[in-house]
């Protein structure tokens, strides 16, 4: 079984930057991109950016301009960066593969924003 583990999440205040980490088990970066999910208190987790298996990036538009993805096959990682946090981007941040994604969820990583 596939497992994810994110790292990278703190407190930071409102314009600072983040980089998130995620390793996986397994060959699955190699085969598939990778997808970085967030979910906020009370709200439903959302797709807030991905990676093709051609290596093209896709963004929410709430994040565009802010957050970049990539990977490193060797290390078996995905990455995130975030730049300009806004406190509205406070979420548990998860990652999986794209574009289905797999039931084993990792624990996530949680960014905190304050104002």
């Amino acid at each position: 079984q596939v497992q994810f583990v994110e790292s990278g999440g703190g407190l930071v205040h409102a314009g600072g930057s983040l980089r998130l980490s995620c390793v996986a088990s397994g060959r699955v970066f190699e085969i598939y991109g990778p997808a970085w999910y967030r979910q906020a208190p009370g709200k439903q987790r959302e797709l807030v950016a991905h990676m093709t298996s051609r290596d093209t990036t896709h963004y929410a538009d709430s994040v565009k301009g802010r957050f970049t993805i990539s990977k490193d096959k060797v290390k078996k990682t995905a990455y995130l960066q975030i730049d300009n946090l806004q406190p509205e981007d406070t979420a548990v941040y998860y990652c999986n593969r794209y574009p289905v994604p797999l039931d084993s969820w990792g624990q996530g990583t949680q960014v905190t924003v304050s104002s």
